[in-house]
């Protein structure tokens, strides 16, 4: 099965949040979530940020000095078989 683009993105920022260990009690700032990609994509990174906490994978809590994310520890396996199937991670 081939993944699109968008899948590959959102499976490289659940990969980055996981990876640092950004779940729960863990947060970090939204804007942090376009590093590493290149700067002409920004726009589409948020995008499909707001999608993954629209699908209630990532969470989102909202403070003083800007939106702070994590992971869903509820959907964790869910997130760590979708990052598995779509860039080989394992974790």
């Amino acid at each position: 099965m081939a993944y699109g683009n968008e899948d590959k993105v959102k499976a490289t920022i659940l990969y980055h949040l996981r990876r640092k260990k950004v779940i729960v009690g863990v947060h970090t700032p939204f804007d942090t979530i376009t590093r590493g990609f290149p700067s002409h994509l920004g726009k589409d990174i948020k995008k499909i940020t707001h999608e993954l906490i629209k699908n209630g994978l990532i969470l989102a809590k909202p403070a003083s000095y800007g939106l702070q994310i994590s992971l869903n520890k509820d959907k964790l396996e869910q997130i760590e078989e979708f990052i598995f199937k779509v860039l080989g991670y394992e974790f």
